[in-house]
């Protein structure tokens, strides 16, 4: 239980009718989810607006209501306006729960691709240096082994905050988390106080959100900004960052923390040489400000070496000893959906990955390539009601890099699958004929169709989905796992 007042006290220009004193049982910003004491914040989202539910939230029992524009509720509830609704749920949430991110170091990774598989990392190598580890992304959120579920990548405020205060009752050290670009634009992550901020990469996605790429990265910057600024905490502040990417630079301007900077091709302060890429894994030399250490990663694809590299940081930054962070790193064999092989007995590979940009689906098929003997051969559709302009350039990647192209569906969502794989043929048809690539709409048969064409050392590329396991058609979430539906096919083809 807090008062209002305590709630609002980082929320400036707050207008409030009446009592300020109430005591708030619990914040809630679905008004199904309002209980007897409850303060209700009314959020605008793209489906409906929760102003439009201010007074079910009453008759459920809200005594407070956090609102943007007016609204219609009985004289004895009080009523607070604020500029953002969002970011008040944010402020509120963070002073609901008492602050849970001033008692935990927190790691946060932001990027086009590339953030799962450096948050995994970073988590092994802090257990490793004998940490308790909390884990906030896009496979799974985590309290030390307990796996709890996931709706977005980066969770709305209130959770956020929420999820954080169960890992300091939990005794937890360190949270590391997936930062999305949708989360620093909507304010999900304003409240936290973030230790380290890792920038990985920034290559063109969700622009049906940010229409434009300048939107993007001003998005992805706003972690590196607000890096240290009106810090709580007595520690150092890290920005990490990927100083080959062609916008790393950027970020290393704008971060207020430390820089320890990482690459392959630039004179950075973490850098891998000698690199010897395999079908199995990779293998480099880290060179350090503490030494150099030679790493043997059960990931392969030079994308995983930068990621890799990230993570090195990252434990220097955390004063990790480089011979913990060689043993965590080398440990791990995988990241679900990542570069997940399927195995089955076949004499060809079979790789799932969740590469769904241009430049993920680039890097993946790159990967694959420096290992496969045969034919490399791709299955992949590209999502419904997100950027539409993505899908001619991964249609051209995939006509560029592969032997042949299974054009199929993905997550449609309400556009119609037929449409979007004309809008990825628009970049496949000018780069090969209709001999190197096939439309299958429906995915199991799609990837039934490359299995059956593969041969001895050839390589599968099932891109797009990853680790989900639904397939999202119209309204309907479906059942559908590429890597099952791969295993299935491969057990009736090889058994």
């Amino acid at each position: 239980m807090r008062r209002l007042t305590d709630l609002l006290k980082n929320i400036y220009g707050a207008q409030v009718q009446g009592d300020l004193t109430v005591q708030i049982e619990g914040l809630a910003y679905d008004s199904r989810k309002v209980q007897p004491g409850f303060a209700f914040i009314c959020i605008e989202g793209y489906k409906t607006d929760g102003h439009l539910f201010a007074q079910n939230a009453v008759e459920n029992g809200a005594t407070v209501i956090i609102a943007e524009k007016p609204v219609t509720v009985p004289s004895s509830v009080t009523v607070v306006t604020v500029e953002d609704t969002r970011e008040a749920l944010a402020y509120m949430g963070a002073a609901f729960y008492d602050y849970p991110g001033d008692k935990l170091n927190i790691i946060g990774v932001t990027g086009t691709n590339g953030k799962t598989t450096t948050t995994h990392l970073i988590e092994n190598i802090l257990v490793k240096a004998g940490k308790k580890v909390g884990l906030i992304g896009t496979i799974k959120n985590k309290i030390i082994d307990r796996v709890l579920p996931v709706t977005n990548t980066t969770p709305e405020s209130l959770d956020l905050q929420a999820l954080l205060a169960e890992m300091v009752d939990a005794g937890v050290d360190y949270a590391v988390m997936e930062v999305s670009s949708h989360a620093l634009e909507l304010n999900r992550v304003a409240g936290c106080e973030y230790d380290q901020a890792i920038f990985t990469n920034i290559t063109q996605d969700h622009l049906d959100f940010h229409e434009t790429m300048d939107n993007y990265l001003a998005a992805k910057q706003k972690l590196f900004i607000n890096l240290g600024k009106n810090s709580r905490k007595s520690r150092n502040k890290y920005g990490i960052i990927n100083i080959d990417d062609s916008k790393g630079q950027s970020f290393l301007e704008v971060t207020h923390g430390q820089v320890i900077t990482y690459g392959i091709q630039s004179a950075a302060d973490v850098r891998a040489e000698k690199i010897d890429l395999r079908s199995d894994g990779v293998s480099f030399t880290a060179v350090t400000p503490r030494g150099s250490v030679d790493l043997k990663l059960n990931l392969t694809g030079l994308f995983n070496v930068y990621n890799s590299l990230a993570a090195v940081a990252s434990g220097l930054g955390e004063n990790i000893a480089l011979p913990v962070i060689k043993e965590a790193l080398e440990e791990v064999k995988g990241v679900p959906g990542r570069m997940e092989k399927v195995e089955a007995g076949q004499p060809f590979a079979v790789l799932v990955d969740y590469a769904h940009t241009p430049d993920g689906l680039e890097n993946v098929l790159s990967a694959a390539r420096e290992f496969t003997k045969g034919r490399l051969i791709t299955v992949f559709g590209c999502g419904g009601d997100r950027d539409r302009t993505k899908r001619p350039i991964m249609g051209e990647v995939s006509a560029k890099l592969s032997d042949f192209t299974v054009l199929t569906s993905d997550n449609p969502r309400s556009e119609s699958p037929a449409e979007i794989l004309r809008d990825i043929e628009e970049g496949v048809k000018p780069i090969i004929g209709p001999e190197k690539y096939t439309v299958i709409e429906d995915r199991k048969e799609a990837i039934r169709h490359a299995l059956n064409m593969a041969r001895a050392g050839d390589v599968v590329v099932i891109a797009g989905k990853g680790h989900e396991t639904y397939q999202i058609v119209g309204t309907k979430v479906l059942p559908f796992d590429d890597r099952e539906v791969a295993m299935e096919i491969l057990k009736e083809k090889f058994s």
